[in-house]
């Protein structure tokens, strides 16, 4: 029989930890510990060449691995500062990222491309995804953007015939408000109750929701963006060769 048992104190794998194995009924461990893995190892041994003595090792084994565990326990647990809010703000950056990269990568000849007739062109995600961060981002706090009248008064389905650098200048603008509005937010402002129109229409929301939803506006796009460039041969952002790993 083998298996994995991970153990951890109440402050999680980063604060240290071990992990025990089975194996053929043998108990090993690996902490941060440079003491309790010579200990196990010495532990090991006994086991290997005095089979009599099994019991016992294992028992002290045991033993020897919830001696860190108490120890890390006793540590003051340390949290982050507005620590929802900086996990949103990695990963709405991550997006913001990847696809602007995206778009600055797609030759201007591609932007009417479209898998099937009932999708969506590039030039027309570039535009929407510019259009709903304005939206979303607009409720973070009392900030507020400046649009180009012409971009609210325009047609989606003629902004996504735009030139790309247009385009791409005006979505990376999106994203620069957005970065902005964010730093207004904490942890304690998330649950803040707001109300907006769209479309005409006055709704009522939370802050935390506009940004979990800009955030998954942002996955879905990026996620389209990405197929659309495999089927046109181009590797997306999150795909490209890093130091360390492997791509695609």
């Amino acid at each position: 029989m083998t298996g994995i048992i991970r153990v951890y104190p109440a402050g999680g794998p980063d604060v240290g930890g071990f992990v025990t194995k089975v194996t053929d009924g043998e108990l090993t461990s690996e902490t941060d510990s440079a003491a309790t893995r010579t200990r196990t190892a010495n532990l090991l041994y006994a086991r290997h060449h005095h089979p009599g003595d099994s019991m016992k090792a294992l028992r002290i084994a045991i033993a020897g691995l919830a001696l860190p565990v108490a120890l890390a326990a006793q540590q003051p647990a340390t949290s982050q500062v507005n620590a929802m809010t900086a996990t949103f703000k990695t990963r709405i950056a991550t997006f913001h990222r990847n696809i602007a990269q995206a778009f600055d990568s797609i030759p201007e000849s591609k932007f009417g491309y479209k898998p099937t007739p009932a999708q969506l062109t590039f030039g027309f995600i570039a535009q929407h995804v510019a259009s709903d961060s304005y939206v979303y981002c607009s409720n973070f706090g009392a900030m507020k953007p400046t649009i180009d009248a012409k971009d609210t008064s325009t047609p989606d389905s003629v902004r996504a015939t735009w030139p790309k650098a247009e385009l791409v200048s005006k979505l990376k603008a999106s994203f620069a408000f957005c970065e902005q509005a964010i730093e207004q937010l904490t942890d304690a402002t998330l649950p803040d109750a707001i109300s907006f129109t769209y479309a005409g229409t006055e709704r009522k929301s939370t802050r935390i929701n506009m940004v979990f939803l800009h955030a998954l506006d942002l996955a879905d796009h990026y996620s389209q963006i990405s197929n659309y460039m495999r089927l046109n041969g181009m590797l997306p952002p999150s795909a490209l060769p890093r130091p360390g790993r492997g791509g695609n």
